[in-house]
Formats: C-alpha cells, structure tokens, sequence
C-alpha cells in the first residue's frame, strides 16, 4: 500500500505526496473580500503540501457571511488570488480554490438586510458574525424559487472560471458543514416537495448540476467535492446518509470528478462529534475516483487508513495551522508544534481568526526552530 509520502494522481493534477492541506477559514481578506498579499505568504509557505485545498471563498456577495473571508466573483479578488497562486506554483506547490455558498449561515447584516436563502425557509442554531465580528442570532432564511436555481449554478461556473483565471490549478465544490448544497442534501434542511426535495435522487440534484457545470466549464479533472456526510453540522442532519450519500457519491462518480474529500468526526472529534457512523466505507465502493479523508488525523491514524485501503490521502487542516512544514516534520519524526497528540492544534487563540500575521504566518519551520534555541 502506498504511504503518505508517494505521489498520487488527483486529476490532472499530480501531487507529490498524498498528505493534502485542507480548508481553513482565516479571516485574513480586506473588508472588500479581496485577498491580500499576507494570504499569499501563508499559502506558499505551506507549498509543501500534497496539494493545498484553500479556505472557502464566496462565489457571490449572496454566499459569503465571515468577516474577511475572501471571494471569487469580481476582477479585483481574481488579481488578488494571483499572489497566492504564483508563490505556491514557485514554490513547487499545488493549489485549488474550494467554492462557497453559506446560504442561511450568512446574515442579512451582509446582504443589506435582505434574508439569505436556502433550500426551505428554516433557521440555522446558535450564532452568526456580523461583518464587525459581533454574535447575532441567525435569521430565518427564505427558500430559493425554482427559478433562482439556474442562477446559483452559473455562480458557481463563473467561479470556477475565475479561479482558473486566477491561475489555480483545480477547485473544490464546499458541500460539507451545513452549508448551501449540503443543506439541500439534508433531510431536515430541505423540506421541498419540487424536484430539488423529497426523495434522496431530488435532494442531491443540486449538487450533481453544479458539479456538472463546474466540470463543463473547466474539466472534470480539475474539479473536486467536499463532503460531511456523518451525524449534524451547523443544524443539519440526515437519519440515513449512506442512501443519499452513497446516490451522491455514485453521481459524482459518474461525471469523473478529479477526487473526493469528506470530513467524518467520530465520537471525541475535536470540532465535532457524533455517534453517527462514518460513511466512508459505504462512499468507498460507489465513488470510483481518488478519496480523501479528513477529520483528527494524526500521522500514525493516516497512515494506517492508506494500509487499509479506506483512503487514497488524507487531508490535515489545523496541523497546518502551526506547522508550515507539516510534510517534512512527518517526514523526519519531528514533533509537531503547537498540538496535541500530533492531532491538531490546541490553542484556540483569538489570532487564528485575527488580522495580521500574528497566528497565522510567524510560525517557524523545524530548521528556524532549532536556530532560535
């Protein structure tokens, strides 16, 4: 069985080991959404990931509810990203841009008001952050016409277009943590009775055309999905997620997109926890591409995941966190920074969401922390 460190092919995309950097959310953008030159030196300092997954990133001003999170839908953002592509590409690196749409995540104090939308009008639990970084309870959101629908998919294609303009290399489709598409997945989120809702084959007809389109307008090769089909997030939740996982997997098979990545929490996640079995192995036999899993994965559990043959790569987010050379300490035997087990970073400090570079890249590589002592 391969190890962490072998190639793998995802696509058209060859990456040189199969330990990925997955999404984090940073809140490092202009308040205009526009990626920035700070975001570059983070991405490249991490080039030496398998491939890099990058933070979720608005496809319209409709989708993005984070203070400072980025976008993908104006000219400006599209030269903004370009910093980041091109220091990754010259460090060796490879870089795809995951597509966000929060639908009711966002709140009206983005939208000037208005409410978000969704796959049926019902209220997310707990909090959201407002543009100045306060918590405000959620607002209801009002399900999406039929006809809005077509619009939303052509969103995501003009982002996806965009970001190969940017210069990326591929990007991911966010239908995970209870976000727009994976609230049209969940049974408790889409409550239509039109052919986006009800049955398993009608809740995942959103998901299937926006990846079609996305594959159309820039390879399915270069087009990837994330999915969290285990126990509830953000307020969604499906009783039986093999069945419309397992369609949606089959699906998604069927259009050849370049892989696969799920987050599946177990019982003692760190961000997150259920009781829900994981999906993978269901997922496993239906998705015919490259799968990749994600979710407190150390290096010891990874490897041992590739043994078994559960996973193709593993795709690690808060080891990256303080761990710009995440790649090379695994290589080498070098303890991890700042974490826990070697399972992710436990400092929650107010700087991972923070402007500027404290958190987030004045973290040493292994050699500069040995000079320093």
């Amino acid at each position: 069985m391969p190890s962490l460190f072998d190639p793998i092919t995802l696509g058209a995309i060859e990456a040189p080991n199969r330990i990925l950097m997955a999404p984090l959310t940073r809140g490092r953008a202009t308040g205009d959404s526009v990626p920035n030159a700070l975001m570059a030196e983070y991405y490249t300092q991490r080039a030496g990931a398998g491939l890099i997954i990058t933070e979720a990133t608005g496809i319209s001003r409709q989708g993005l509810g984070w203070p400072a999170a980025p976008g993908i839908w104006s000219e400006e953002q599209v030269e903004g990203w370009k910093q980041a592509t091109v220091g990754v590409h010259e460090a060796g690196g490879r870089i795809i841009l995951q597509l966000w749409h929060m639908g009711r995540l966002v709140h009206p104090d983005y939208l000037d008001g208005e409410q978000p939308v969704s796959a049926s009008a019902t209220t997310a639990p707990g909090h959201a952050y407002a543009p100045d970084g306060s918590k405000k309870d959620y607002a209801e959101a009002r399900a999406l016409d039929i006809g809005e629908i077509p619009g939303i998919i052509d969103d995501y294609r003009k982002a996806a277009a965009n970001a190969m303009a940017a210069g990326f290399d591929g990007v991911q489709i966010h239908s995970a943590n209870g976000y727009l598409i994976d609230q049209f997945l969940r049974e408790n989120t889409n409550l239509r009775n039109d052919e986006y809702g009800g049955s398993p084959d009608n809740r995942t007809r959103l998901l299937d055309e926006v990846a079609r389109a996305v594959a159309v307008e820039i390879g399915a090769d270069r087009t990837a999905v994330r999915l969290s089909p285990n126990g509830e997030t953000q307020g969604a939740f499906d009783s039986d997620p093999d069945t419309v996982f397992g369609l949606a997997a089959e699906k998604l098979s069927d259009i050849g997109i370049a892989f696969l990545e799920l987050r599946e929490p177990g019982p003692n996640g760190t961000f997150g926890q259920t009781e829900q079995p994981k999906v993978s192995p269901v997922i496993r036999e239906k998705f015919d591409g490259p799968l990749v899993l994600n979710s407190d994965y150390g290096k010891a559990e990874a490897q041992a995941d590739l043994d078994a043959g559960k996973a193709d790569a593993i795709a690690f987010g808060r080891p990256f966190i303080s761990n710009p050379d995440l790649v090379e300490r695994f290589r080498r035997d070098i303890p991890l920074q700042g974490v826990a087990e070697d399972k992710g970073a436990w400092d929650y400090a107010p700087t991972w969401y923070m402007p500027g570079p404290k958190g987030y890249t004045d973290y040493p590589k292994a050699e500069e922390s040995v000079a320093a002592e």
